[in-house]
């Protein structure tokens, strides 16, 4: 009878679990879609005449597949200057942001010296200062050093991050202190350390702050319609922004410009996707 009752239990307990997963699994699907829209419909429109683009409801199918959007987009966008000018700006921004929050947060997890917790708390608080806090004054600044309207000032302040130094940080106070101190005995200095033993674990952590990194400077306007005039030094983001004109918007040539600006980083993060979940994960370990 006893056998029964707990045959009859755990069938339940297998029904409810089956009603759980199918009931979370409709509402990521339906999550996903919602996310998704956007993009698709953005997908949709670029293949589209303007006149096609605004009907409603909306017509997924173009009637017609207009794919001198994006030869037209290309041509009159110069994106061709302007994804040489993203990609040089934000491969060097990622890798010098990547190396000085790596040396920024080894001193500030596994280096005792006085003061550390104080200047870690004042470097996190200016987290919370936005950009157009300081943008006049640091405009100022890039004036008087001759850097306004050079890719230098696009890259210098963007190869510092209170934000990156937080990520690994947090991810090196989970790696035992012991590694460090059996280095030191067998001779290793900080920067021994920091390169052989930590930076391989934290690798994941790295890959993360990367994929960030990439995406926030591939897609950053602000920043370069400040600093940048020449249109032989613009980025992807002011190079759509031209599609914009005085009288008239090209709406489809946005959308096919839009597809072209993504899809790098969309490539990355499907090559990096492991890394980087891995690197979210494991960044929160202890803190």
């Amino acid at each position: 009878m006893e056998n029964i009752f707990a045959l009859s239990r755990n069938k339940k307990a297998i029904i409810k679990k089956t009603i759980n997963k199918v009931l979370l699994t409709v509402i990521l699907l339906f999550l996903s879609y919602l996310f998704l829209f956007p993009f698709l419909w953005m997908l949709s429109s670029s293949l589209k005449t303007e006149k096609e683009m605004f009907t409603f409801p909306i017509k997924w199918i173009p009637s017609e597949f207009r794919w001198d959007n994006y030869k037209n987009a290309w041509e009159i966008g110069r994106f061709g200057v302007y994804y040489k000018n993203s990609i040089k700006v934000s491969l060097i921004v990622t890798f010098g942001q990547v190396f000085t929050s790596v040396m920024a947060a080894y001193a500030f997890a596994k280096i005792n010296f006085k003061g550390r917790d104080v200047i870690f708390l004042g470097y996190l608080g200016t987290m919370m200062i936005p950009f157009q806090v300081v943008m006049i004054p640091q405009f100022m600044i890039f004036k008087n050093l001759n850097l306004v309207d050079t890719h230098w000032a696009l890259i210098l302040p963007g190869m510092f991050s209170a934000f990156g130094t937080f990520l690994l940080r947090q991810f090196f106070l989970g790696i035992p202190d012991e590694l460090c101190e059996a280095a030191r005995i067998d001779g290793c200095s900080d920067l021994c350390i920091l390169f052989v033993i930590m930076v391989p674990l934290a690798l994941p952590a790295m890959a993360t702050l990367a994929i960030f990194t990439l995406r926030w400077t591939w897609n950053d306007f602000l920043a370069p319609l400040i600093y940048i005039n020449n249109k032989n030094l613009k980025t992807i983001p002011l190079g759509l922004a031209q599609f914009k004109m005085e009288n008239i918007t090209l709406y489809t040539l946005i959308m096919a410009g839009a597809i072209i600006a993504v899809l790098p980083i969309i490539i990355v993060y499907i090559f990096a996707q492991k890394f980087f979940v891995k690197g979210i994960a494991m960044s929160g370990i202890k803190g």
